[in-house]
């Protein structure tokens, strides 16, 4: 979700987004929750970050609750490493509205995050 959701904020940014253990395909409840701001993250796949280790980043942006502390060294040059964590909606756990309410939560968490990063660290 968060890289469909940064990516909207400007189209000119080259985002890109990988787990240390990316499921098969992408969640069909983040698909969801983003088609619901207009955002379309259907054709996104799934990447392991060992596919970006090597590469020079200007940020590398960890989300996930333990991310920051189990996140691979990368290899190439980074000039700013942040973390900004979020909770795993694919680990909610109740009925399937009560889930779809927990991808929502974290969905406005990211949004909210993700605004005050791109206004703060790139257009400023």
């Amino acid at each position: 979700m968060a890289h469909g959701i940064l990516q909207s904020l400007n189209i000119a940014l080259n985002v890109h987004s990988a787990g240390t253990h990316p499921a098969d395909i992408v969640n069909p409840n983040a698909i969801k929750v983003l088609a619901e701001l207009g955002l379309d993250i259907s054709h996104h796949k799934p990447m392991i970050v060992d596919t970006y280790l090597d590469k020079s980043w200007d940020f590398v942006i960890t989300v996930c609750g333990g991310a920051h502390e189990s996140c691979p060294s990368f290899l190439g040059h980074v000039k700013n490493r942040i973390h900004i964590g979020f909770e795993d909606p694919a680990d909610a756990i109740g009925t399937p509205e009560e889930i779809l309410d927990e991808f929502r939560t974290i969905r406005n968490q990211i949004l909210i995050a993700f605004f005050s990063f791109y206004h703060h660290r790139l257009i400023n």
